[in-house]
């Protein structure tokens, strides 16, 4: 198995002014290009990465290329994410007007609303620079460890930017053989930068080994198919998330006054101290998942946290902070450097199907954590029932077969009539 791993933190502070604002120079041009290219690959064009240049730009042809690549892989994450939205949101409908039968006042009852999609906006400067204009060359000089010379608007007067990495970095790249590629990203303290290798990671995990489900959650971070839960935002995360939302309630209307003054340098409403804290704490959880679970396969879902919403704001407010998108991301991660096999496995009615009979509703979820099948009545904690969902989807190549929402829906309706006859349940 090769995994990609990633040094990260290595900041290019030696530079001089001369330097910054000549890379500040390329990597405004390289935005305001890569946004055109985005633009066009959502609205008017498929995205591929070899297009012809269509933009006018002072950058050069080798500089296009980087943003054609790097804005066709934005484009193709975002067309999926609004495919599953769409798909999700049909699903939606379905269930409202299955509901809405059944209920009395159904005449009041309003349809959910389908919110159009914006296209994507580059708000940071990210430069995903392949060898043709950045490359990281090792350094003669024992001052640093490195020069990384990336090309500039004036052709053949390249730009050398010095690299000193640190004790830990010099001990992860110890005898790797590094990517041709670097990442560049411009932080209010300064360009930093993200070297990247491959390593060789032997598959440990038996083909017969059993599998763990693993759902995620808000109330809980992990949930296993064992029964055992892993981490969790409510308590003391929960309560600092309520003082930060509080706390930016009041920087934004400072914010507004000082607009309407005309002062230019406001003040943020951003608390990168809490997201911090929240991924350490999902760290922590993955890792004990795997401590406590050797030896066996892992299965999770993958989720399309963009296209989930709450009827209540302070319920979206809790989704956004709890970052759930870094929990498969690390999920799958965690597996890969341990040699685990881990599998994604659709997450369409895995929280609403009942493990025994497969009867599909969201009327078995009377609770937020209770699951209460309202065919055969059985009853469970309602995360552990969909990771044991998860799990058994894991080798099920019928539902790994399907290709649509639909699809699956009706596989699932087969199997619980299927049980109604084995079981001669009325």
């Amino acid at each position: 198995m090769r995994l990609t791993r990633a040094v990260t933190n290595i900041r290019l502070c030696a530079a001089n002014d001369a330097k910054v604002q000549a890379l500040d120079a390329v990597a405004a041009e390289f935005k305001a290009l890569c946004q055109q290219y985005v633009t066009h690959f959502c609205t008017e064009a498929e995205p591929d990465g070899y297009a012809d240049p269509c933009f006018v730009s002072p950058l050069s042809q080798r500089w296009h290329r980087v943003a054609i690549q790097q804005a066709a892989g934005v484009a193709r994450s975002w067309r999926t994410n609004y495919l599953r939205a769409q798909d999700d949101f049909a699903d939606t409908m379905a269930n409202w007007y299955e509901e809405r039968c059944e209920r009395r006042n159904a005449a009041e009852d309003m349809p959910p609303e389908w919110k159009p999609w914006k296209t994507p906006t580059l708000r940071k400067i990210v430069i995903r620079a392949n060898a043709n204009v950045a490359v990281l060359q090792p350094s003669e000089n024992s001052t640093f460890a490195y020069w990384l010379r990336v090309s500039t608007l004036d052709k053949g007067r390249p730009l050398f930017l010095p690299v000193q990495v640190a004790a830990y970095h010099e001990q992860c790249l110890a005898g790797k053989m590094l990517d041709s590629s670097v990442t560049l990203i411009r932080k209010p303290d300064g360009w930093w930068l993200t070297v990247t290798y491959e390593d060789e990671v032997p598959l440990q995990t038996l083909p017969s080994a059993p599998v763990v489900g693993v759902d995620v959650g808000i109330s809980h971070f992990l949930t296993t198919s064992t029964g055992k839960h892993y981490g969790s935002f409510q308590g003391s995360l929960a309560k600092r998330h309520q003082r930060d939302r509080e706390k930016r309630r009041r920087k934004a209307k400072l914010r507004a006054c000082l607009k309407k003054k005309g002062i230019e340098r406001l003040p943020s409403v951003q608390n990168f101290k809490l997201a911090r804290t929240v991924r350490q704490e999902i760290n922590r959880a993955i890792n004990q998942l795997y401590l406590e679970h050797p030896g066996s396969q892992i299965a999770f879902e993958q989720l399309n946290v963009a296209g989930m919403r709450f009827k209540t704001r302070r319920m979206n407010a809790s989704l956004y902070a709890s970052n759930l998108a870094h929990l498969p991301r690390q999920l799958a991660w965690g597996a890969a450097k341990r040699g685990i096999q881990a599998t994604t496995v659709k997450s369409a009615y895995t929280s609403q199907e009942c493990q025994r009979c497969h009867h599909v509703a969201r009327s078995n979820r009377p609770t937020q954590q209770t699951f209460c099948c309202e065919v055969c009545g059985f009853r469970a904690n309602a995360d552990a029932n969909a990771a044991v969902n998860i799990a058994s989807r894991a080798r099920d190549n019928e539902v790994q077969a399907t290709t649509s929402r639909q699809d699956l829906k009706n596989l699932l309706d087969q199997r619980h009539q299927r049980w109604r006859l084995e079981t001669g349940w009325p």
